[in-house]
């Protein structure tokens, strides 16, 4: 009695086909799972070493993973491999339609073909004034 309960409740949510009712549990179809399924997803990476970039890649080339990329510790590692981890990505990225930005010193974003990194205008400075930090954002591009 309670399944049927949570059918109903949850009835028009879903439909019929995707909920399979058992005397235990409710188990959802495969394809109700993935209707259910996130659109886009943030995820933290940490290159280590220039292997680790694979996981990175393989997030960009599905296209739904924004990749926040902790470059430090192949920083103090090895700046030659970080350099071509990062033209590794930029690559990728170009392939893709993706967009790739360090914020910070030792952070990047990568984005799929459906996300930009925001880039603020920069302006020249008039004669005789520095320019100020407001509005001309931190982000390097790539």
């Amino acid at each position: 009695m309670p399944l049927r309960a949570l059918k109903n409740k949850f009835g028009n949510i879903m439909n019929s086909g995707d909920v399979i009712l058992t005397e235990d549990y409710v188990e959802l179809s495969p394809e109700a799972r993935k209707k259910n399924a996130p659109k886009m997803m943030v995820r933290t990476f940490r290159l280590e070493e220039f292997e680790s970039v694979k996981d990175i890649l393989a997030s960009i080339r599905e296209g739904y993973t924004i990749c926040i990329v902790n470059m430090l510790p192949l920083k103090d590692k090895d700046s030659i491999g970080l350099k071509r981890a990062i033209d590794k990505l930029k690559k990728t990225v170009d392939a893709n339609n993706g967009d790739i930005a360090a914020f910070g010193e030792h952070w990047l974003v990568v984005t799929p073909s459906v996300a930009r990194v925001y880039r603020a205008a920069r302006t020249a400075p008039q004669e005789g004034n520095e320019p100020t930090a407001e509005g001309t954002g931190s982000v390097q591009t790539y």
